[in-house]
């Protein structure tokens, strides 16, 4: 008898939460890993505003930052006599310090896998950046 009325109760804190927070957790990352200008058309065909809710960094612009969180704001908004959930709206967090850091530049740690991802990235370029001046090698005098 007991055990019953646990999964009942178990059931309606799951639909109280369910009614609270909203399933747009689920599609905010989606938007993780973007940068803020890829992340913020995507939310404006999908009818959200992308608001800015903390930045770390000055190094790139808004547009270059890159999403390292999102999601669906907690709060009420007071709407005439009452309050409403804000459900237009998708919170975000910025990366603008770069996309990973080096032992000279502070920036996302490559134990991030977004950052290691960046690190991978800028270390083939480099390679093949460093063979194609092999190829073309220049001596002196000549």
């Amino acid at each position: 008898m007991q055990l019953r009325y646990s999964g009942i109760g178990a059931m309606a804190l799951a639909a109280a939460a369910l009614a609270l927070f909203g399933t747009a957790t689920a599609t905010a990352d989606d938007y993780v890993g973007k940068t803020y200008a890829d992340a913020s058309d995507a939310m404006d065909e999908e009818g959200l505003d992308p608001i800015v809710a903390t930045r770390v960094g000055d190094k790139l612009e808004d547009d270059d930052c890159i999403v390292v969180a999102a999601w669906e704001p907690p709060f009420l908004r007071g709407v005439g006599d009452g309050f409403e959930h804000s459900e237009d709206e998708m919170l975000v967090s910025l990366n603008c310090a770069g996309p990973f850091a080096t032992a000279t530049k502070p920036a996302a740690s490559v134990a991030n896998p977004i950052a290691r991802a960046a690190k991978s990235e800028a270390e083939e370029e480099a390679a093949e950046q460093e063979e194609e001046e092999l190829e073309a090698p220049v001596t002196p005098d000549e």
